[in-house]
């Protein structure tokens, strides 16, 4: 059996998201599903999140950061794959 390869991918996502927890509640969600990375709040208002780990999971951290926390107003999130990392943690940055 062949091991599924770890992808992954950054996302911004835009809307009333600073201000709301919506970083810690990301960081939760990611560890959660076994994924590392980082999120942070980005100078536009959105944050932007870095997430590696098995591909159906990012896709459970995105589906999360399109309702976000309580509070949050998400309008939109875009996504891209980037290069794998290999990193083990998943981290809130400034």
């Amino acid at each position: 059996m062949t091991a599924t390869p770890q992808e992954r991918w950054r996302m911004s996502v835009r809307g009333l998201v600073q201000g709301v927890g919506y970083r810690l509640g990301c960081r939760q969600k990611a560890i959660d599903l076994g994924l590392s990375g980082w999120v942070r709040n980005r100078p536009d208002g959105s944050v932007e999140v870095e997430a590696e780990g098995l591909p159906d999971r990012l896709v459970e951290l995105r589906l999360w950061c399109e309702k976000g926390p309580q509070g949050a107003q998400v309008s939109g999130v875009t996504s891209g794959q980037v290069a794998v990392a290999g990193t083990d943690w998943f981290e809130i940055r400034p």
